[in-house]
């Protein structure tokens, strides 16, 4: 039987009342009626009062060892996380043609607070992007005449290859699916076109691109200036079973146009990233990377107009703009290419853009004083706010003769170190992350600050939620300071994309679920329970299932490897690709990063997801008198998907359909029998799809011979996929294909007729 721990006392206000009221015979015979309005039974409700709350409290201390026993583990409440983005920013006055450094901490305005993480630099310059787009041979033909006129102008021997300049990410927005800018070009490159701000007037616009000319090129600051490129990758689900390991930086050269020999010929400046700056770890995760420029002298871009430069986007020049208003304002093309030499045939990218920082869901407070020691051992001290980053805190203890001392933040007091002596002098505090309390020794762990001094935060960050992921285009406005501590121009925001990785703070009820598997795992992997629990406790991602597969290597689909083990993770909801969820790269590697720091180092470890074999059903049932025709046959639906489905509360048990069980007929229709209103199944068609994802098609599955039923085999690291679903009701049994059924009142001579509008 289960263990249930017993209420110190169970009885309640109105069981008390009970109870003195039976009493009355045996200690005031006398006392004959004790009614409601009496003063002695008012007297008797009021003491019955009095000790239903002392029993309350009373039976509050088998929740207050448990909160004990949760302190002595060790065992503290998960911080909240912030969510984390990245946004452009551009001057809210088009006058503004400086350039203006930013410091890192700027206020982002929004339905919570967010602050940038770096120093950026903002330039009097937007971005657009372009591809040269090879036509296809439908418009090769269209064009054929326009094609050979353009050889003729351009002096092009041989045969012309005509492109299309197309814009990529317009008006600064993202694309989630991503787009191949090195696939779907031509010549294999992404071309950045920067432009200065439009003039109040068109004969003001060269005066205007010669300013911000030289904000691009630092002026007479004498250090080049600053391009933040912003860059999110469209990351993809892995191949199954592929291995997640730390991606491969992309091997791409950054150049700038520059003027050549003559005033029509183009030459490229190499512009290589700034060193530590540059947070997409070469292109494979969201990020932003910072561009030295060169001197302005040498920022130009070749003339768009034909008459003028009869080499205009012809060869390796920059794409050709047949926009007037923005070839006026061109200041540049920065390209994007492969490293010569290097096989890099593909970039998809989400979204591309300048003026470009990272910010979270953090504030960053700094300079308060938390409170004066007493001299006490183990003193308590309270942050402004819980839910700190323990990386960004920063705690100074007041000494006598000494002024301010900043104190290290230590794992565990009682771990400090093996000498006594060293652990009696170290100046050092523990933390709570979720709470936002520190704890200071006792004088032989860790020193006791001095009476009377005081302790200050020096600085830490604080923040984090759910209520951080906010969607694209929340964010637009920003209070920011310059490097210098001057306030910076008015800046407007672009969040192209939406904020994510945002978690609440664990609560006492979770924590409490944690006691047994921490005393089981202690933070190690060593069981399949250790594997599925830890899994789980990822943070940053949302865990739907954990499978273990000991001793299976994903990539041979081979078990009984020794050594070898296989963690299956789905997120709880679909990152790609619907219906089923899959895991996509960011959301698997989070999960091997966790896993690999608790696994045993003779451990090879893989974190995978599952293979989907795609399913279609056709049900045919008899429905009782009674019921709705269309509720039962939504039901059935919705009673196979649940059944089905690869998370809880799906499958056989509430656990998700069984990894690697195969899908029986039999179990189907008992399944679909339970749904009210069903009479009968009239039969059940299992189908099967071959063929590329493209072109895939659906075909019956075989009968087993000995009782006729369907079955769909799935392997040990299978599950099945309900792609398609047909229910239908009457004697004819199960549809024998998952065809859409014919409209039995629509005519084979129907004709659309238009519509003339009636005149105004």
């Amino acid at each position: 039987m289960p263990i249930l721990p017993p209420s110190l006392d169970d009885r309640r206000f109105d069981d008390l009342v009970d109870e003195l009221i039976a009493r009355i015979p045996a200690h005031t015979p006398e006392w004959t009626n004790p009614r409601l309005g009496d003063p002695g039974r008012t007297l008797i409700e009021l003491f019955a009062w009095l000790g239903d709350t002392l029993l309350y409290r009373a039976n509050l201390i088998p929740e207050r060892q448990r909160l004990v026993f949760l302190k002595l583990l060790g065992i503290r409440l998960k911080p909240a996380r912030p969510a984390q983005g990245i946004v452009g920013l551009s001057y809210a006055q088009a006058t503004e043609l400086g350039a203006a450094t930013i410091a890192p901490g700027a206020r982002v305005a929004g339905a919570v607070p967010f602050e940038t993480l770096n120093e950026t630099t903002v330039l009097p310059v937007s971005a657009e992007a372009y591809v040269k787009r090879s036509l296809s041979d439908a418009e090769a033909v269209r064009m054929g005449d326009v094609i050979q006129g353009l050889t003729r102008i351009h002096r092009i021997s041989g045969q012309a290859m005509a492109y299309a300049t197309s814009a990529v990410f317009g008006q600064g927005r993202a694309e989630p699916d991503g787009i191949d800018v090195f696939a779907d070009s031509a010549d294999r490159a992404l071309w950045i076109a920067l432009l200065a701000p439009p003039a109040p007037k068109p004969e003001q616009q060269q005066t205007v691109n010669d300013a911000a000319r030289a904000a691009l090129g630092g002026g007479d600051a004498g250090a080049p200036s600053l391009l933040s490129l912003g860059l999110v990758p469209a990351l993809k689900i892995p191949e199954l079973f592929e291995q997640v390991d730390t991606p491969t930086p992309v091997p791409v050269l950054w150049e700038m146009s520059t003027q050549g020999r003559s005033a029509l010929d183009t030459e490229y400046l190499t512009l290589d990233p700034l060193p530590g700056a540059d947070s997409t770890n070469g292109l494979t995760r969201p990020g932003v990377l910072r561009l030295a420029m060169p001197d302005e002298s040498y920022i130009w871009a070749p003339s768009n107009d034909v008459g003028i430069n009869s080499r205009a986007g012809v060869g390796d020049t920059p794409p050709r703009l047949d926009d007037e208003g923005k070839s006026a304002r061109l200041l540049a093309w920065i390209r994007l290419r492969p490293k010569p030499g290097e096989q890099v045939n593909t970039l998809p990218l989400a979204w591309i853009g300048i003026n470009a920082v990272q910010i979270d869901q953090r504030l960053t407070l700094a300079g308060r004083v938390l409170g004066v020691s007493s001299g006490a051992a183990d003193q308590v001290f309270q942050l402004p706010q819980g839910s700190v980053d323990p990386d960004s805190l920063a705690v100074d203890v007041e000494e006598s003769g000494r002024g301010y001392q900043r104190w290290q933040q230590v794992e565990d007091l009682a771990a400090i170190s093996a000498d006594p002596n060293v652990a009696r002098e170290a100046r050092a505090f523990e933390l709570d992350a979720e709470a936002g309390t520190l704890r200071f020794g006792d004088g032989a762990r860790g020193r006791v600050p001095e009476p009377q001094m005081r302790v200050r935060l020096a600085s830490g960050r604080f923040g984090g939620g759910r209520a951080g992921n906010l969607a694209a285009g929340s964010l637009a406005e920003i209070a920011a300071t310059r490097i210098d501590g001057r306030n910076a121009p008015s800046l407007k925001v672009l969040q192209p994309l939406p904020m994510g990785g945002g978690e609440d703070a664990e609560t006492i009820e979770l924590a409490q679920r944690r006691i047994p598997a921490v005393l089981r795992h202690r933070d190690r992997a060593v069981t399949v329970e250790d594997y599925r629990r830890l899994a789980s406790e990822t943070p940053g991602v949302d865990v739907g299932r954990i499978e273990v597969l000991p001793r299976f290597k994903p990539r041979d689909r081979r078990f009984n490897v020794p050594g070898v083990v296989s963690v299956l993770a789905l997120p709880a909801h679909s990152l790609s690709g619907p219906p089923n969820p899959r895991p996509d790269r960011p959301f698997i590697e989070r999960v091997h990063s966790y896993l690999s720091a608790r696994a045993p180092l003779s451990t090879e470890l893989y974190v995978i997801g599952c293979e989907y074999v795609p399913l279609g059903l056709a049900v045919g049932v008899a429905i009782r008198d009674g019921y709705a025709r269309d509720k039962v046959l939504f039901d059935v639906r919705e009673a196979l998907k649940s059944m089905l489905w690869p998370l809880p509360p799906g499958g056989l048990e509430a656990k998700g359909w069984p990894l690697g069980r195969s899908v029986r007929e039999r179990e189907l229709e008992v399944d679909i029998s339970r749904v009210s209103g069903v009479l009968e199944v009239t039969g059940l068609n299992l189908f099967a799809r071959e063929g590329a994802a493209d072109a895939a098609d659906w075909h019956l599955l075989p009968r087993n011979t000995a009782d006729g039923t369907q079955t769909l085999t799935l392997s040990a690291w299978q599950l099945p996929e309900l792609l398609s679903i047909v229910v239908t009701d009457g004697d004819g049994g199960a549809p024998k294909d998952l065809k859409a059924l014919p409209n039995p009142f629509a005519q084979s001579n129907a004709v659309a007729v238009p519509v003339v509008p009636d005149p105004c």
